[in-house]
């Protein structure tokens, strides 16, 4: 039922409205788009100031069955082709009167007998209520809302048209004040002229709409900076469906082979991230959900979410998505300060609804002066330390909440902090301390014994072990000898120069006598410590004598041959017997020092 004065009433309050220093909505042009799951309100207004004076603002009101529901309010100035700007919008008290009232503050004073053309912008959510309140899956959904016929405002309006735009064309019923029209999913109501201030009406439409009800009843947005190059972003959502709650089992067969069927249900919906996001990840408990795909656009990156079963109403998933971001992109310095600017929220899906947001904003470690700069109203949480890799006293995080968020929400934060750059060293001279550390103890563990006994045994163990090694290196040594005197005989076979064949020989017999002389020493150590690994030194010693033999006799070979004493044909021959004398022993000697 409509509570509004008689006529005679409204002009007595106009004629004092206009006497007494106040506001008149000369027209209103209200749209209520309830084409989704939100209502969005907006309202073009002309204002006529018939003040004694200019003002500067005016008030807002909202329904007061609304207001609990309000997530967010705009307001802009409007100018003959687009909007001119938007206007600072807070919260207000008026003495004498209960109720939620929002000051709009006009970009210039309006003047006495001036208009000025405004547009209002609300959007609610949680006001379009399921009626039935439950469905099968082949049922569709129908949704109920309440509203007012009339712009609630705390000025008289003149003149004032409604339109509501709905989500299908089936209408069950809508209450018809002043005979409204209704054309495809448009009902227009009015125009309602001389409506007193504070006027209400209610307004009931039941409808068809199979928008998809996501409601993001959880997330928490974590931004991890770092100053190498990197910002991590990774944000932990709980989404569930609020439209219509299932009733009855759900079929599989019927939801693939019917297109109508579960059609208010909830396949998947798209996210959209920074141009800039790179190493993108979709996952939940189990691990890697496959089925999401990824589009990187010109302008974004564009991530198709598919849960791992169709949303139902009163059915919910949990998931967990992140990206790394380049810093420079968003992260500004001068000096020791620093400005990092980002989302406060992203774009998880159209027409989002975020019921409880916790934003996190986890600072390099070092960070002081911190400063937040939020383009609207939040919670800011007592600070708390992180520790990762490498920290010491903990980097500081930033925490931030707040509930009922839009779209329109999806604007930059500013934190401001000062950062001294050398503490950047902190983390490399933490590596190479550590590195030196464990090299150092390394280097003290092998070198120190830590036995409180003697062992006589291991003792001996290590020192046939040392002379080994030596043994293994003179033999080594002296088979390069044998290697040596091969060139030198293929140079005296191309130069015939008997002197350099002469001189190496020499060489050969000084440095085989001195390294023989050694290993000689070395085999009389290993009987002293009583290793049978002697024996084997000594058959070395044997099979050397015969490679040098067989050396000697090739060096002896190619003088003849040079000396023409004898022919190639029988050389060459003779030749490839010593070579493969020489590689049976090569082989034997390879044998006995893999044994050792």
């Amino acid at each position: 039922m409509a509570r509004r004065p008689p006529l005679g009433a409204f002009l007595l309050l106009l004629a004092a409205a206009q006497s007494s220093a106040t506001l008149v909505n000369d027209e209103v042009r209200r749209t209520v788009d309830l084409s989704t799951h939100l209502a969005k309100i907006t309202a073009d207004i002309t204002l006529s100031n018939f003040a004694r004076y200019d003002v500067q603002s005016f008030i807002l009101t909202v329904d007061p069955e609304l207001f609990p529901h309000l997530a967010y309010v705009g307001a802009s100035v409007q100018g003959d082709e687009e909007d001119d700007g938007h206007l600072k919008v807070q919260e207000t008290k008026i003495n004498g009167l209960t109720g939620d009232f929002f000051k709009v503050t006009l970009p210039s004073k309006l003047v006495v007998g001036g208009k000025v053309k405004v547009k209002v912008e609300m959007t609610f959510s949680h006001v379009l209520r399921p009626f039935p309140s439950d469905i099968t899956q082949a049922e569709r959904q129908l949704v109920v809302f309440q509203g007012n016929h009339y712009f609630y405002s705390p000025y008289p309006t003149r003149t004032q048209t409604t339109r509501v735009r709905l989500a299908s064309k089936t209408v069950e019923s809508y209450t018809k004040l002043g005979n409204p029209s209704k054309t495809d999913e448009i009902i227009e109501y009015g125009p309602y002229a001389d409506v007193p201030k504070f006027s209400e009406d209610t307004m009931r439409i039941h409808f068809e709409n199979n928008a998809p009800f996501l409601t993001i009843s959880s997330i928490t947005r974590t931004i991890e900076v770092s100053h190498w190059g990197n910002i991590a972003v990774e944000e932990t959502i709980d989404v569930r469906h609020t439209g219509a709650v299932l009733k009855g089992p759900f079929s599989r067969y019927d939801y693939q082979r019917q297109a109508d069927s579960g059609i208010s249900s909830v396949k998947s919906f798209k996210t959209i991230l920074p141009a800039s996001a790179q190493d993108v990840y979709y996952r939940d408990e189990i691990g890697n959900i496959s089925t999401s795909h990824l589009q990187i656009l010109d302008d974004s990156v564009e991530v198709e979410i598919r849960p791992r079963f169709p949303l139902f109403g009163g059915w919910k998933t949990h998931y967990i998505i992140g990206y790394n971001l380049p810093s420079y992109e968003y992260l500004y310095t001068l000096g020791d300060q620093y400005a990092l600017k980002m989302r406060l929220v992203d774009h998880v899906y159209d027409d989002q609804v975020i019921d409880s947001m916790t934003v996190k904003i986890i600072l390099p470690e070092g960070a002081k002066n911190i400063q937040m700069d939020t383009p609207y109203q939040i919670n800011r949480m007592p600070d708390e330390l992180h520790y990762t890799y490498l920290d010491t006293f903990g980097r500081p995080v930033l925490v931030a909440t707040k509930n009922n968020l839009v779209e329109q929400h999806i604007q930059d934060v500013v934190v401001h902090y000062n950062f001294n750059k050398i503490l950047m060293l902190q983390e490399p001279l933490l590596v190479v301390a550590a590195f030196y550390i464990l090299f150092f103890t390394v280097i003290i563990y092998v070198r120190m014994d830590f036995a409180i006994t003697k062992d006589p045994v291991a003792e001996v163990r290590m020192k046939v072990a040392s002379i080994t090694e030596q043994v293994l290196t003179l033999v080594n040594k002296r088979l390069g000898l044998y290697r040596h005197m091969d060139d030198v005989v293929n140079r005296y076979k191309q130069s015939r120069d008997t002197g350099a064949l002469n001189g190496g020989r020499k060489t050969l017999e000084a440095d085989h006598r001195a390294l023989t002389n050694e290993i000689s020493s070395l085999q009389a150590r290993l009987k002293a410590e009583g290793s049978d690994l002697a024996d084997k030194v000594g058959e070395l010693q044997k099979l050397d004598g015969q490679m040098k033999e067989l050396v000697c006799r090739a060096s002896q070979e190619a003088e003849r041959l040079v000396a023409g004493k004898v022919k190639k044909e029988a050389y060459v021959e003779n030749d490839r017997a010593v070579s493969s004398k020489r590689q049976e022993l090569v082989g034997r000697i390879d044998s006995l020092l893999d044994a050792l």
